[in-house]
């Protein structure tokens, strides 16, 4: 059954005034807030809209359906992923340079001295900066907690939105909001800041849940991906059943019976979530990992038997944090990512959502003790894993767990403009900017089937990037017209499956807070409805408040490339070649011309480009394919030489440096005619491949 939604609109869009006699004064018995702009969803990106609203001069209030705000900044996700931090800018920037603030004084550091603090993380500090990108989740927390004290922002925490009778609309406005406890928000503009999405589906806005299949946006990435899916994958041989060897049996606990599905093809399923937990090694402030009460060792059978088959790695990315502290991340086959049980999040109710949460928390207790403790894990794995354990200052009334899961993607709503791959990649550009994205198009797996060889593999994760910042353009956080006039969505946005991976970073969503909170101030000031509002207006007070909307990559050094015309022979360059599939270019400074591109490692046959040249005379030519070697090139490249004797196939190894000037290898000396043509492509590749030039060097 699809249970795939791209135009659900909840019953709560249908006015509830005629249901209720004298409509809103009859609301007198219950508490009424009004506020120029009401915000549901305290998370990062709520907290900044609401700080943008208070500046712009506007009544405010944050509703947080838990009981601590922040989201996901201060729930665990201490290590900042977006890619390029110099596009971050605004409060988001503000919050991090809080961040450095804060760690600036000698207080903060009381496990560990600063000096002593080493950031592996992907945005590390340079000197100089102003700016920090790692943080404690205390931390987080503290300062937003500041941040709300100097600001006066008005945080309701515990309130959570009355999901089937609690929006009252008119003419596609919301008029008001009613939480559980009966209290009502009105206002004159709503932001949805949740990672849920709830708001914009009670107010009947359309939306998605699910992968869009690869044709719907003509995107090569969407939908179930299993040529793909190479990373965080089992080792060979991992059995699927109950009793290995047999299928009688059943399946082992969470592997989708019906997986993978067409390759291609949309669906319903939802990438994994996890707990981002906060490790320390510290011996006076670490929790050692206990086996839960409800602990079953089959939930972890496919872990041990992966180990058991050869599996050598630690199942885990552990971020430093200060204070001798972690962001702990999914990494390998088997991990914290609780694969497949998350599919009925996005619709549920609260009752089963927290039963979601719950579950997710359990299997990440039992993983965490049974590659601590478990007699058939690894010794080695036991000893590494073993000397962590939770943090007793963090989280303190979980016992160092949190209750916030990490949700990375639930409904996506359809907005105004639907963002893609082709928006991440370049190929086209979006329109009104209002913010960024420059993060990897990064989905983790989807589901865990079993492969045609009777395995177990994982399907879903995407890992594509090698592409510049990119605008995120206005229509992404606003509904479509007819929808709703006066709600804007900076988290739920507008965006398929695989460009929200790109975009679904927490310094993004505060910069789409800050962009968002801006617009609801300038349409109030208007009386406009979103989708009217002037973009030049919105423009000008984004870029006074410091945001960055656009970028320009600084220019590469030209002595680093060689130019065409210093080469002898014919020479055909990439950016010439009749490419197919996905090619992106280098972010490095080398190569001939303007660089070379990459297949990224794809590995499946989808990405091809043919060089094809026209020769001055017939004769013998010696044929040369040019790359930049590194470690992690293909050592079995298919290059296919058309020539006047017919075709002949060579493979070449890309990894080593190549021995013509050291920049080309030969593929050999052929007979042609007027003109040549040379394919290279990834089919079974064991690396990334490279195009760079091919070039015709006339045999004397």
């Amino acid at each position: 059954m699809n249970l795939r939604f791209p135009l659900l609109r909840s019953l709560a869009a249908v006015s509830l005034s005629a249901l209720l006699p004298g409509g809103a004064s009859d609301l007198a018995a219950e508490e009424r807030i009004e506020r120029d702009l009401v915000v549901y969803g305290g998370t990062s990106a709520g907290l900044v809209a609401g700080f943008q609203a208070l500046a712009m001069g506007k009544s405010v209030v944050v509703i947080e359906p838990s009981a601590r705000e922040g989201g996901l900044t201060t729930g665990g996700l201490g290590q900042t992923d977006i890619g390029n931090k110099q596009v971050i800018g605004g409060l988001s920037r503000e919050f991090y340079r809080r961040v450095a603030a804060h760690y600036g004084k000698p207080a903060a550091w009381t496990w560990q001295s600063r000096e002593g603090y080493r950031d592996g993380g992907q945005t590390r500090t340079a000197e100089g900066e102003d700016a920090m990108w790692t943080f404690e989740p205390s931390a987080a927390l503290a300062i937003f907690r500041d941040w709300i004290a100097e600001t006066g922002l008005e945080v309701v925490r515990e309130e959570r939105l009355d999901r089937k009778n609690g929006v009252r609309m008119d003419e596609g406005r919301i008029l008001s909001l009613t939480t559980e406890s009966g209290r009502t928000y009105a206002g004159k503009m709503f932001l949805d800041a949740t990672y849920e999405g709830d708001l914009l589906a009670a107010a009947g806005v359309a939306y998605v849940v699910g992968r869009e299949s690869t044709e719907e946006f003509g995107e090569s990435l969407n939908g179930v991906q299993t040529a793909m899916a190479r990373h965080h994958q089992f080792v060979p041989g991992v059995d699927p059943w109950v009793v290995a060897g047999d299928p009688e049996s059943g399946l082992l606990p969470f592997i989708d019976p019906e997986g993978p599905g067409e390759e291609g093809s949309g669906d319903h399923r939802v990438q994994a979530y996890c707990f981002r937990m906060c490790l320390t090694d510290h011996p006076e402030n670490c929790i050692p990992f206990e086996k839960p009460a409800d602990y079953d060792e089959q939930w972890y059978e496919l872990l041990l038997r992966n180990y058991e088959a050869g599996e050598t790695g630690l199942p885990w990315i552990n971020s430093a944090m200060p204070n001798r502290k972690t962001d702990t991340n999914n990494r390998l086959g088997f991990s914290t990512d609780f694969i497949g049980q998350n599919y009925a999040y996005p619709e549920a109710d609260y009752e089963e959502r927290a039963a979601i949460v719950a579950r997710h928390r359990l299997y990440q207790q039992g993983l965490m003790w049974t590659l601590a403790y478990h007699p058939r894990m690894p010794e080695k794995i036991r000893e590494a894993v073993s000397r962590w354990g939770m943090c007793r200052d963090e989280f303190v009334e979980g016992g160092g767990w949190q209750d916030q899961l990490y949700i990375r993607e639930a409904r996506r709503m359809v907005g105004e403009l639907v963002m893609t791959q082709h928006h991440c990649q370049g190929r086209e550009k979006a329109e009104a900017s209002v913010g960024m994205g420059a993060y990897t198009m990064d989905s983790h797996h989807v589901q865990r089937h079993v492969d045609a060889k009777g395995h177990v593999r994982n399907e879903g994760d995407v890992q594509v990037g090698g592409f510049p910042p990119y605008p995120v353009g206005y229509g992404a956080i606003v509904p479509r017209r007819g929808d709703c006039a006066n709600l804007l969505v900076p988290v739920c946005l507008s965006a398929t499956h695989i460009a929200f991976g790109s975009i679904r970073m927490e310094p993004v969503f505060m910069v789409l807070g800050q962009s968002a909170a801006t617009a609801a101030c300038l349409a109030i000031d208007g009386g406009i409805a979103v989708q009217d509002l002037p973009y030049d207006a919105l423009r000008e007070r984004l870029v006074a408040d410091g945001q960055v909307l656009d970028y320009v990559a600084p220019p590469r050094p030209a002595s680093n490339f060689t130019a065409l015309d210093s080469l002898e022979g014919i020479v055909v360059d990439d950016e010439d070649a009749e490419r197919k599939g996905e090619w992106l270019i280098s972010t490095l400074s080398q190569g001939i011309h303007r660089g070379y591109r990459h297949d990224n490692d794809a590995r499946n046959g989808t990405a091809s480009a043919v060089f094809a040249a026209e020769l001055p005379a017939p004769g013998e030519y010696e044929v040369q394919v040019a790359w930049t070697p590194n470690a992690n090139r293909a050592t079995n490249v298919p290059v296919l030489v058309e020539h006047a004797d017919g075709q002949s196939a060579v493979r070449i190894d890309q990894r080593g440096r190549p021995p013509v000037g050291g920049m080309f290898g030969s593929v050999g000396r052929y007979r042609f005619g007027k003109s040549g043509r040379v394919t290279i492509s990834n089919e079974g590749t064991d690396g990334h491949v490279i195009i760079d030039a091919v070039r015709w060097v006339p045999v004397p």
